[in-house]
């Protein structure tokens, strides 16, 4: 179980990992034109099947496209849903729906496309841009601030969170909480110099 997860997505974690992708985008015509190695839907699927398992969560961060492919696994499915997605066509092939930006802990927030102005005080996993850079580390805070889990930007390879959050990823960033209390502090030194 992932514990530091807010409690009600604890339930994501108590039976298997939790597994994180965005953009796969299955049988959208357009694929090729973001991408021109981007790969077959059954091939994606194949990637995706070689971590995801019964008893584990997948989460998908918006822009599923043809989303009965993903009938094919036996997980718990969780869709925070993209600027393509339809939910009259989604809705039905995975047990939640976000229909915007999540916090699931106090350091970690999902979204479809990146959050700009957090990065003080959090980690965004999110997907929606099909250029540039899987991650972005700020040297000056000293951590991960946004991860690119477009299909085409991850390897089409779902980021396992649990694993992210044991190699330390989130440790350095201080909750919203701790800089509030800081400021204080801060402000209180000031006042009484």
């Amino acid at each position: 179980m992932i514990n530091s997860l807010y409690e009600k997505f604890k339930p994501w974690s108590t039976t298997g990992s939790i597994y994180i992708i965005s953009d796969t985008h299955f049988d959208d015509v357009d694929c090729k034109f973001m991408d021109s190695n981007w790969i077959t839907p059954e091939e994606h699927m194949n990637i995706i099947k070689q971590d995801v398992r019964k008893g584990d969560t997948l989460i998908h961060l918006g822009d599923v496209g043809n989303a009965s492919y993903l009938d094919e696994l036996k997980c718990y499915k969780v869709l925070i849903t993209g600027n393509h997605d339809k939910l009259s066509e989604v809705a039905s092939h995975f047990d939640e729906v976000y229909t915007g930006p999540l916090f699931i802990a106090d350091r970690l927030i999902l979204s479809h496309e990146p959050i700009i102005g957090l990065e003080d005080f959090c980690c965004n996993l999110h997907g929606h841009s099909h250029q540039g850079i899987y991650y972005t580390y700020n040297n000056k805070l000293g951590y991960f601030t946004h991860i690119n889990l477009a299909s085409n930007i991850c390897n089409y390879t779902p980021l396992n969170l649990g694993k992210f959050i044991k190699e330390g990823n989130l440790s350095k960033i201080q909750n919203y909480h701790r800089i509030t209390i800081n400021e204080a502090s801060e402000r209180k030194k000031i006042k009484n110099e």
